[in-house]
């Protein structure tokens, strides 16, 4: 009798476990779904202040992708987390967290690309073939969709914002490409980050330059020259970028009125494709 009525307890106690264990789970899933987004992008800002590297001038920026290999796992954590933003939270969004969002993604992503094949690479193109580039490889998911690199960049973040200086932010983890920041982007400081990071690509001499009485620029500005005459920059054309920057593309007096009175003729610089990697 005893021992049946002791079963009859341990029995009562399991259930009673299992209903505990099982609820506590239960609001756990459901307080990690219910989690919002961190617009502070706090992880991604740790690896990329730890793994960027700035060149003399901090003109120009390269990737530890050796170390950054090593934090591969807190890397695919961070990816994971914006891999798990719904479209109904992304909508939720303003303006400039949509942005910054798609941002990091952009550049997120192509970090994890590039540790997907590193080291045996010598350029991101390498990750692509013969009919698909790397940026058309839908290797992630985002907003509930597999997703590719050209999606963020072409259907979202030009044709959407409209905000030319998206071109200095998001980085195709090459060396003719502008500086990824050591920083993430977040919307509190958006717009200071964007153009910081505008006038110090336009300031780097090895992608954009004033010689032989000609501006030579980055093919970046061939490339998507449309984004640059009528976005939301107030341009008009080229010239107007060159002649507002005028004080990024040179430090002559004479060159920078030249720039403003838009006398110069534009050329294009062939584009570095080498990965960005430290010490290359």
């Amino acid at each position: 009798m005893l021992t049946h009525m002791s079963q009859n307890k341990n029995t009562a106690l399991h259930r009673v476990t299992t209903l505990c264990v099982g609820f506590a789970l239960f609001m756990l899933a459901t307080l990690a779904q219910a989690a919002p987004p961190d617009h502070s992008y706090a992880q991604w800002n740790s690896l990329v202040q730890k793994h960027v590297k700035w060149l003399p001038g901090k003109k120009a920026s390269q990737v530890d992708y050796a170390q950054f290999a090593k934090d591969r796992e807190a890397l695919k954590a961070v990816l994971k987390e914006w891999s798990a933003v719904t479209q109904e939270e992304y909508n939720a969004f303003s303006r400039e967290q949509k942005m910054a969002f798609l941002i990091n993604a952009y550049n997120g992503f192509t970090v994890e690309l590039i540790l997907t094949k590193y080291p045996k690479l010598k350029s991101i193109k390498d990750l692509g073939t013969f009919l698909k580039s790397p940026w058309k490889n839908e290797f992630f998911t985002l907003l509930g969709k597999p997703r590719n690199l050209d999606w963020i960049e072409h259907e979202q973040l030009r044709p959407v914002f409209k905000d030319p200086r998206v071109h200095a932010a998001v980085n195709c983890a090459s060396v003719g490409c502008p500086a990824l920041l050591d920083e993430a982007f977040t919307a509190a400081k958006l717009n200071s980050q964007m153009e910081t990071g505008f006038k110090r690509f336009l300031s780097d001499k090895t992608r954009n330059r004033v010689q032989k009485d000609e501006i030579q620029a980055s093919s970046i500005f061939k490339w998507f020259k449309e984004d640059f005459e009528g976005g939301s920059g107030g341009f008009q054309n080229l010239k107007d970028v060159f002649a507002k920057y005028a004080k990024e593309l040179s430090d002559d007096p004479a060159v920078q009125q030249q720039l403003i009175a838009k006398s110069l003729e534009v050329t294009y610089l062939d584009y570095d494709w080498s990965l960005n990697d430290v010490g290359r």
